[in-house]
């Protein structure tokens, strides 16, 4: 049995911890490796061995930097394929769709490649008589991030390139479900010609959290993953002096109006609910029918859940691939169960579905329930799984309040031809990233991604301008350089820039 080592020091680590845990094939069901998980003193060689080259790193040339970043980017896009296919292997996922997720990473790099313009400082002259004034932004050190398990290639390449290329070293925990892309990148900044140390890899559980937001030597911690782990990272985090941005859970909802084109928004709501299994934070579990919308809609959307295919992410043709684990799977079906039981119609019922040849698998169908009642959990909670629920709301005033009272607050959509309720909505909807007529508003790399409510715990949202703010500090310099013929009388009054 394999087992996969943490990456610490440009290369395989295994340290003196023997605990491990297994990771599984999805598609099968099967464990496909072991994996090693860190204690604290893993943890404790990553920022030492980080620690030290920051120090050489943080005081490289920005061109240095982003000739770096540059070579990374091109051997990101040379082994697309192999990373793909190790995606889909652990995640589940198609290899199609890993690719997607891959590339939209690879958005964050390119940003990085021109971080030395958005790394850019100000100066004024002559703030004072003789006196100038300029700010810098300087890197913060060692850096970390905490990542889920549904993009091991993309969510952390929100990260790592921009507190890279901005001068720090980056410590990698990912999830320990599917691991082995952590490592794979790890490699290929190795490639790229990154100094040992600036990227790091630990893997495994709470133990290896506790002890990366308990030691002294990270400055700053960033996570993504459910809301009650992005509280207590936010919490523990900040208690022990450190910068935090913490991406919590969604529950992404599309408002579908009786003016906006029926056939397209199923499609468009069809692939939000269902791609990548519907493991995603900004998937769409919830569509919100106006009016006469509704039955419309809810007849596309059969038509659309019933012609995915369901199957092992690397097979040609399969649309779907399993969930992430067994205990997903139930999850889901007993959401379902749950909500039918409440009174919801089932319109497609993916709970018992059975892939042949892979009948240990972890997959679960399609579902779309309709009259689905608001109190209910398929609903209410992040199912995290191809769960989709239809809510009826006779105006649009009704659907924006339904949609407002979620307490999550990532994403919401409006499909819709009126550019007044499109505009209405992108004002008053209380949620961080907006699609009209786009149902997944995920922004690109130049922007920055982040929520409302409980779906963001800090200020900042990640990649983006505030990236590059998240990971680095402003420095203001105010210099005076008196001529040796004109003397300047110190004051013992508070200083004044009229003097």
């Amino acid at each position: 049995m394999t087992t996969i080592d943490h990456w610490i020091a440009g290369a395989p680590y295994a340290g003196t911890a023997t605990a491990t845990t297994p990771v599984h094939n999805p598609a099968t069901g099967e464990v496909s490796a072991q994996l090693a998980t860190a204690d604290a003193a893993v943890v404790d060689e990553a920022v030492r061995t980080a620690a030290e080259a920051q120090r050489t790193w943080g005081a490289t040339s920005l061109a240095r930097r982003t000739e770096i970043m540059f070579r990374m980017r091109e051997l990101v896009v040379q082994h697309t394929e192999e990373l793909a296919r190790i995606i889909s292997a652990e995640h589940g996922k198609t290899v199609d769709d890993a690719r997607g997720e891959i590339a939209r990473g690879r958005e964050t790099l390119d940003f990085a490649c021109g971080v030395n313009h958005a790394n850019k400082g100000e100066y004024s002259a002559d703030a004072s008589t003789g006196v100038d004034v300029h700010s810098m932004r300087q890197p913060l050190g060692v850096v970390a991030g905490i990542t889920p398990f549904n993009f091991p290639a993309m969510v952390p390449m929100w990260m790592h390139p921009i507190a890279i290329a901005t001068g720090n070293a980056f410590i990698l925990k990912p999830s320990e479900r599917d691991p082995s892309a952590a490592n794979y990148v790890a490699d290929l900044y190795r490639q790229a010609g990154l100094p040992d140390g600036v990227f790091s890899v630990v893997h495994g559980d709470r133990t290896a959290v506790d002890a990366i937001l308990e030691h002294p030597g990270i400055a700053a911690v960033s996570f993504v993953g459910s809301t009650p782990i992005a509280r207590y990272v936010r919490e523990k985090g900040a208690a022990h002096g450190k910068r935090v941005q913490a991406l919590g859970g969604a529950n992404n909802h599309a408002i579908v109006m009786p003016d906006g084109d029926i056939e397209y928004a199923a499609s468009q709501i069809a692939a939000g609910a269902f791609g990548s299994a519907g493991e995603r934070c900004m998937a769409v579990p919830a569509a919100v029918a106006v009016g006469e919308a509704g039955d419309l809609l809810v007849a596309a959307l059969r038509r659309e859940a019933e012609q995915i295919v369901v199957g092992p992410g690397d097979r040609d043709g399969v649309g779907m691939g399993p969930v992430i684990t067994a205990e997903a799977r139930e999850r889901v079906i007993r959401y379902a169960t749950e909500a039918i039981e409440s009174g919801a119609e089932a319109v497609v019922d993916g709970r018992d579905l059975v892939v042949e040849g892979h009948e240990r698998g972890f997959f679960v169908g399609p579902t779309v329930l309709d009259r689905v009642g608001t109190d209910v959990g398929a609903y209410r909670e992040e199912v995290f799984g191809p769960l989709l629920t239809v809510v009826r709301a006779e105006t649009f005033e009704e659907a924006l309040d339904i949609v407002n009272s979620s307490p999550f607050g990532n994403g919401a959509a409006i499909f819709t031809a009126s550019g007044e309720y499109a505009r209405r909505f992108s004002h008053e909807v209380q949620a961080g990233m907006v699609g009209v007529n786009v149902p997944i508003p995920t922004p690109v790399a130049y922007y920055s991604f982040g929520g409302w409510k409980d779906s963001l715990f800090g200020e900042h949202h990640a990649h983006g301008p505030e990236g590059v703010r998240f990971y680095t500090r402003n420095k203001v310099v105010t210099t005076r350089w008196p001529h040796v013929d004109r003397p300047v009388q110190a004051s013992m009054s508070f200083p004044s820039t009229t003097d």
